[in-house]
């Protein structure tokens, strides 16, 4: 994923603060933001996550007279049949397992951030039950306005080699 223009408003952490139910009045009431240490309103710390909408190609997000992917088992236009001896993971397209953040600054109202994502770490473990287990951690950067790095992101997925009958 390559975010090359992720502009940053009020009204996008107000209405992301408020879809995450978290009421802190420092992500929408600049009055009290102004009282505080950070002195601004500021962003959730998984705002980032909301750039997806901001890229293009986002697998995720429906797009007008397409089949859409979606996010469940059975997923809205499109039914993914699993192929001979592949793993139950692959044909689910793998699971999501971690997300971590570093944060370099707090994202704020007028940021202009970019992404761009690179492949990180993969390893392997052996599960209990589910057999061989594939890990893949993929990176992204998140810049501002002046190529100042804000946020560091590191995603985790995981997915399975065994064939599981369904």
């Amino acid at each position: 994923m390559t975010i090359e223009r992720f502009p940053v408003e009020a009204s996008h952490i107000l209405m992301f603060a408020r879809s995450i139910g978290d009421t802190n009045p420092i992500y929408e009431d600049a009055v009290y933001a102004k009282g505080t240490e950070v002195g601004s309103i500021i962003a959730p710390p998984t705002f980032a996550q909301s750039s997806a909408q901001f890229d293009p190609d986002y697998f995720l997000r429906p797009k007008p007279g397409q089949a859409w992917f979606g996010s469940a088992r059975e997923a809205t236009g499109i039914k993914r049949e699993k192929k001979d001896g592949e793993s139950s993971g692959a044909a689910a397209g793998g699971l999501h397992a971690e997300q971590h953040f570093t944060f370099h600054r707090h994202v704020r109202p007028g940021d202009v951030l970019s992404g761009t994502t690179k492949p990180g770490k993969n390893w392997e473990k052996e599960g209990k039950r589910s057999g061989k287990l594939m890990f893949s951690e993929t990176i992204t950067e998140y810049r501002d306005q002046n190529g100042e790095l804000v946020i560091t992101a590191r995603g985790v997925g995981v997915r399975t080699e065994r064939v599981i009958e369904q």
